[in-house]
């Protein structure tokens, strides 16, 4: 059995949580704020579209792959140390992205800024277990992470209106104002002695060889892949294919994003009651389809934005209930799975973002939609088929 976790002690973890959920809701602009912003960008900077998607496709390779090794790195560290010192360092790199005078300065800007990305979000989710009781555990998660929908609803169309009308840096100084209050904040509420059991090599060793677990981070790699193939490009899609004006954009980022919202909420609700693998499958299929009647939104603004609410219901609620499963799945486990699940958010949007960037270079904007309803439908299978092999094979233990 692993060593025992440190007690969290007060003050109360309500407030710990609304801390946690802030400092999710800023990390979610700052990663969405690319996409938000990517059309002005690329003219501000005189680079191609595919181009400016290679902010999102770094970011996104850094933190996947960071995600894993910082969390060995900072396995011994008190999380409220570490999680305020973590949202100083975003604020610092976000300042300096907006300053950066090129794309050849802005690129390592943005790839040093999305550290704080692959350590707050997994440690944040890891750090839920020490501060609420076992059966509140997944609701606590799915409120965590309902900075992100958050996010998603003001986050992302407030930094594409702000690009619109001021221009992409004042999005990213915003950003980077409203991660040093966070740090403050998180300093202030997050308990002292907060240390998740550490990641030795029998933790990961349990980990990677447990196929329950791999098929499920494998489950978010292939829906994030999926997603991001045309996610990551929701801004031009909208604008040459809609022509839309930067104002409509915005509030079609909005109305994405309040769905999310609303999805997340249900899922938090319910998740405990139906369990996380189904409330997986429920949020999975919701995006699929919303994928296979994405061309119905070609033909006016009010049909792409119906066609929008099924995918955006699953969006948000799908990474909080895969967050909710594999807790749920081996607690002790969590710091590392929950690092692997993060690695696999961000990896599927490198991916993603690659693909559709690729596609885009070949005049292939849009067919996105073609391929990100076929790797959805692949995330689908894998989710039934990690349930299966979850009744079948024993969790670590």
């Amino acid at each position: 059995m692993p060593p025992s976790p440190t007690p969290a002690a007060p003050p109360s973890p309500s407030r710990a949580l609304w801390a946690l959920m802030a400092g999710n809701f800023v990390i979610g602009s700052g990663v969405m704020a690319v996409p938000g912003t990517l059309n002005d960008i690329s003219r501000s900077l005189q680079v191609s579209i595919p181009q400016a998607g290679q902010l999102i496709t770094a970011g996104a390779i850094v933190m996947g792959i960071g995600a894993p090794l910082l969390a060995m790195l900072v396995a011994g560290w008190d999380r409220r140390r570490l999680l305020a010192l973590t949202m100083l360092w975003y604020a610092l790199f976000l300042g300096l992205c907006a300053l950066a005078p090129s794309y050849g300065a802005l690129l390592p800007m943005r790839v040093l800024a999305v550290i704080a990305p692959a350590i707050f979000t997994p440690q944040a989710a890891a750090s839920v277990g020490l501060l609420v009781p076992a059966h509140q555990r997944g609701r606590a998660i799915t409120f965590v992470f309902l900075g992100w929908s958050v996010a998603s609803v003001l986050g992302m169309p407030l930094a594409s209106w702000i690009s619109g009308y001021l221009g992409w840096r004042w999005a990213f100084g915003l950003i980077a104002v409203l991660a040093l209050l966070c740090a403050i904040w998180l300093r202030a509420e997050l308990p002292r002695g907060v240390r998740p059991a550490p990641l030795n090599r029998q933790a990961w060793a349990d980990t990677l060889g447990s196929a329950p677990l791999m098929l499920a981070v494998a489950v978010t790699l292939v829906s994030a892949f999926g997603q991001f193939t045309l996610f990551a490009y929701f801004a031009p899609y909208l604008d040459q294919v809609l022509h839309l004006s930067s104002d409509r954009i915005s509030l079609l980022f909005l109305w994405f994003g309040s769905f999310g919202l609303l999805g997340n909420m249900l899922v938090s609700r319910r998740i405990d009651r139906i369990g996380p693998a189904r409330a997986v499958a429920v949020t999975l299929g919701l995006m699929a389809l919303g994928m296979a009647l994405w061309p119905l939104g070609t033909h006016a603004l009010w049909l792409q934005a119906l066609v929008m609410v099924p995918w955006a219901l699953g969006c948000f609620g799908s990474n909080s209930a895969q967050q909710a499963r594999l807790v749920q799945m081996s607690p002790w486990l969590a710091p590392a799975t929950v690092a692997l699940n993060t690695s696999a958010i961000y990896g599927g949007q490198a991916m993603g973002a690659a693909l559709g960037g690729a596609l885009i270079a070949r005049g292939g904007l849009q067919g996105l939609h073609h391929w990100a309803l076929a790797l959805m439908i692949g995330a689908i299978g894998l989710s039934l088929w990690a349930a299966r092999v979850q009744k079948r094979s024993p969790m670590p233990s």
